[in-house]
C-alpha cells in the first residue's frame, strides 16, 4: 500500500514536470493551472492504471500448478470508466497439486481447495476445502478439520463450468 501511494506521487510529480516544461516552451502562454491539472492526471492514470493490472500481477505471482476458474468483475459508480470497461475485484483459483481423486459406490469423486484473492483496502486471500461429484456434478464445501460434508449447502455445476472443467475434465 505505501508503495501504491508513493508510485502516485511521483507519477503527478512526473506529470507536473511535464506540464511545467510544456508551459516554458510556450513562453508561458500557458496558463499556471496546467501544471498541478497534469498532475493530478498523472496520479489518477496511474491508479486506474494499477487497478486494472492487479489481476495479471497476482496471476503472476501464481505458482505454474495454479488455474483461475473465475474473475468477478464489477463496476462502481465513482468510477464511471468501469460501466465501459468493468474492473476486476476479485478471482478463484484451484491449485493442481491438491487435487485429490476418490472413487465412491462407482463415481469419481474429486477432493480441492478452491482459494478466492479479493481486491480491497487490503487483499485478502481465503479458501475453502470442496468435494465434487464429477458423475453427479454436484459440489459441497467440507467443513471442520475432518472435513466433513455440509450437505445444507450442496450445489449443482453446470457442465461448461470452468471450475467443472478444470476439477473433472483435467486429465
Amino acid at each position: 500500500m505505501i508503495w501504491q501511494l508513493i508510485a502516485a506521487i511521483f507519477a503527478g510529480l512526473g506529470a507536473a514536470g511535464v506540464g511545467l516544461i510544456l508551459r516554458q516552451l510556450s513562453g508561458k502562454r500557458l496558463p499556471r493551472w496546467i501544471v498541478p491539472a497534469l498532475g493530478g492526471v498523472g496520479m489518477l492514470g496511474y491508479q486506474v492504471y494499477y487497478e486494472y493490472s492487479w489481476l495479471s500481477a497476482k496471476q503472476q505471482q501464481l505458482p505454474d500448478s495454479a488455474e483461475v476458474v473465475d474473475v468477478e468483475r464489477d463496476a462502481m459508480w465513482w468510477r464511471p470508466w468501469t460501466y465501459l470497461f468493468p474492473l476486476p475485484v476479485a478471482f478463484e483459483v484451484i491449485d493442481r497439486n491438491d487435487v485429490r481423486t476418490l472413487e465412491a459406490d462407482g463415481q469419481r469423486m474429486v477432493e480441492f481447495f478452491l482459494y478466492r484473492f479479493e481486491k480491497r483496502v487490503l487483499e485478502r486471500v481465503t479458501h475453502q476445502a470442496y468435494l465434487m461429484n464429477c458423475s453427479a456434478r454436484e459440489w459441497v464445501p467440507l467443513e471442520g478439520e475432518e472435513r466433513q460434508p455440509n450437505r445444507a449447502a450442496l450445489q449443482t455445476i453446470g457442465a461448461d463450468d470452468a471450475l467443472y472443467q478444470a476439477v473433472c475434465e483435467a486429465p
